[in-house]
């Protein structure tokens, strides 16, 4: 009960010291919140590209168009080979088909009227269980060695363009990240520091009537981690209200493009992290700002 008692107390001080001057502690959590806020949201953003990109099905395939005079053996023999393997999911696309699609285009009925002949060749259409470029290619190379493939079609550079993007993406963010992380820690450290200044009296009064140095480093601990927490939430209502106000501008610009895609903000689990990790930069800053100055005057 000593033990509960005592942090009981370090954290209503704690309390009362970010309540005394709301000023400056508004100040301190709008610095904090917004350190978090950007490398969240940059992660938020780069999480609903990849979404986006992964429902983009119609440019995640791979086409096998049949020689021109590939017979119903051929394709069977396709078939067979696609069902052996299991690539993923496919289709297959009858010369005849393809050209009523085609025919059904608009300004192409007259073109294909005008043919004495179809042109078009039997095809394939596979979508990948694994999207990634590299075993995309790999995945297209095996199709071109198969008999009566006359042509395997991969639009695979856009792929390649934007899983360099997003790698370029995280890495950015975990950098910025890392370094709002140390400006975070020196804020709390540099806060502590005045908070310290400004009670040294009662420091050096509790030590010579016996008072140990986990009592009187507990207050600022839990001071620094309640306004780095405080800071973590700060951060999620700003990212919270910045996805609000985009997901309007965003919904039409979706529906222009007749597109279905739901963007995603930060989660429950997102969030809680983002002020646990507020409370523990907060705690560190707090920790070694107490140390140094417990350490000077030992």
């Amino acid at each position: 009960m000593i033990f509960f008692s005592q942090h009981l107390l370090a954290f209503k001080g704690a309390w009362r010291r970010l309540t005394a001057s709301l000023l400056n502690t508004l100040l301190s959590l709008s610095v904090i919140g917004v350190a978090l806020a950007l490398p969240a949201a940059g992660w938020v953003i780069l999480d609903n590209l990849q979404q986006f990109a992964g429902q983009a099905t119609g440019t995640q395939q791979i086409s096998l168009f049949m020689n021109t005079d590939a017979n119903r053996k051929h394709v069977a023999e396709i078939e067979s080979r696609l069902n052996e393997s299991q690539p993923g999911r496919w289709r297959f696309v009858p010369r005849d088909e393809a050209l009523r699609r085609l025919k059904a285009i608009e300004g192409m009925g007259d073109v294909v009227a005008g043919l004495s002949r179809n042109p078009l060749p039997d095809a394939f259409i596979v979508e990948p269980a694994d999207t990634q470029p590299e075993a995309m290619e790999e995945l297209a190379a095996v199709f071109r060695t198969w008999p009566g493939v006359a042509h395997v079609q991969l639009d695979a550079a856009w792929s390649r363009r934007l899983d360099a993007f997003l790698r370029v993406g995280k890495l950015a963010v975990t950098l910025l990240a890392g370094v709002f992380a140390g400006a975070l820690i020196a804020v709390t450290f540099n806060t502590i520091r005045l908070q310290i200044l400004a009670q040294a009296a009662e420091i050096e009064v509790a030590r010579l009537i016996g008072a140990t140095d986990a009592f009187i480093r507990r207050p600022f601990h839990y001071f620094g981690a309640l306004q780095g927490a405080l800071g973590g939430l700060f951060a999620v209502a700003l990212v919270l209200g910045g996805g609000h106000l985009l997901a309007g501008p965003f919904g039409e610009l979706v529906d222009l493009y007749q597109g279905s895609f739901t963007t995603r903000g930060l989660t429950p689990q997102h969030a809680a992290a983002v002020t646990g990790a507020g409370a523990v930069l907060g705690w560190l800053g707090a920790k070694l700002s107490v140390a140094i100055y417990l350490r000077r005057i030992s």
